[in-house]
């Protein structure tokens, strides 16, 4: 019996080896198929976004990658974490500058506010990095405020009402020196070329097809791979055009905020040398109203009724003078009068 069990084992194993012989004969005699290679400009870029998401909240969005050519010989090699060129401003006007400046202002003072210094100016780099990539518009006021004749922002604070807040007069201040420093030339090295940032508190889908190249307080920053996130690629000189699509409210000195200081008093205390007996402060004395004066008469006539000091020579001065043939007064009184006056 154990005989034929053992046969029977033999023939499915000698069964099994032809099977498998016969496959590997197969697939040796089949003709190779060769793939074509790509071209060069395809297999160097990541693949395009499909469509542009809207900013959700501490998040850029994403825009589609710019269907334009990489340039022949372009490198392509991610070495890392590399820091971007100066800002310069070109061909710029007084008008452009002053705008550029407003809008960068209230990206950082919006997105960033409660960041320290470094995260207000890692933000500043991406604007600017932005400015000078193809695939965002060529203008800071561009940059900023993109999507937002659409409600399809880029920067959420555009379009989530946050510029209905009036802005804080030192938060505001402490944007616009960073502002003021970026467009002067300063670059914010740790982020790199990054053109792409999200908060801790959301994950956006578009992070994976990404670099990243630095975290800063409370936001990642991120870069694209291959030849669209290298420094070859933001390679656009700006040349002004800046157009506010919205107004930025400018800092109100009257609105109440923890940063605006409370007046000063006119008078400050003085402390006491050391060793010195406090003195008590004295009560201010109270100024008493003094009684009114009462209007005073010049009236001539009112004097001479009132004086009793007038000579007895002038007390019948103005009478007229008696003539020989007019009858003398009763009066004796008057006549003796008379006779004093002959």
């Amino acid at each position: 019996m154990i005989q034929v069990w053992l046969g029977m084992l033999g023939l499915m194993l000698t069964f099994g080896l032809m099977l498998a012989a016969h496959g590997a004969w197969r697939r040796a005699t089949r003709p190779a198929v060769v793939a074509p290679s790509p071209p060069r400009s395809v297999a160097a870029s990541p693949a395009p976004v499909a469509d542009a998401f809207p900013a959700i909240d501490g998040s850029t969005g994403t825009v589609a990658l710019p269907a334009l050519p990489i340039p022949p010989g372009a490198s392509i090699a991610d070495r890392g974490v590399v820091a971007a060129p100066p800002f310069r401003w070109g061909r710029a006007t007084a008008i452009d500058r002053a705008r550029a400046m407003q809008c960068l202002t209230a990206a950082i003072y919006y997105e960033a506010n409660g960041e320290s210094i470094d995260g207000q100016r890692a933000v500043a780099q991406v604007v600017l990095n932005r400015a000078r990539h193809p695939a965002f518009p060529a203008t800071i006021c561009g940059v900023v405020y993109q999507g937002v004749e659409r409600a399809h922002c880029q920067f959420s604070f555009a379009c989530d009402g946050a510029l209905s807040r009036p802005p804080a007069m030192a938060g505001w201040a402490r944007a616009a020196r960073i502002a003021a420093a970026a467009l002067s030339g300063s670059v914010y090295a740790p982020v790199g070329l990054a053109t792409h940032y999200h908060s801790f508190a959301v994950a956006p889908a578009w992070n994976r097809a990404m670099v990243m190249t630095d975290m800063v307080g409370a936001h990642l920053f991120h870069r694209w791979k291959g030849y669209w996130g290298t420094a070859a690629a933001m390679n656009r000189t700006y040349a002004g055009g800046e157009v506010l699509p919205l107004l930025t409210p400018p800092p109100a000195p009257e609105t109440a905020s923890r940063d605006i200081l409370p007046p000063v008093p006119a008078s400050l205390p003085v402390p006491p040398p050391p060793g010195a007996t406090p003195v008590p402060a004295r009560p201010a004395p109270t100024r008493e109203t003094p009684p009114p004066v009462p209007p005073r008469d010049t009236g001539i006539s009112d004097r001479l009724a009132t004086s009793g000091q007038i000579l007895d020579k002038w007390k019948d001065s103005g009478r007229p003078i008696e003539r020989p043939d007019t009858p003398r007064p009763n009066s004796p009184s008057a006549a003796a009068v008379t006779d004093q006056r002959r």
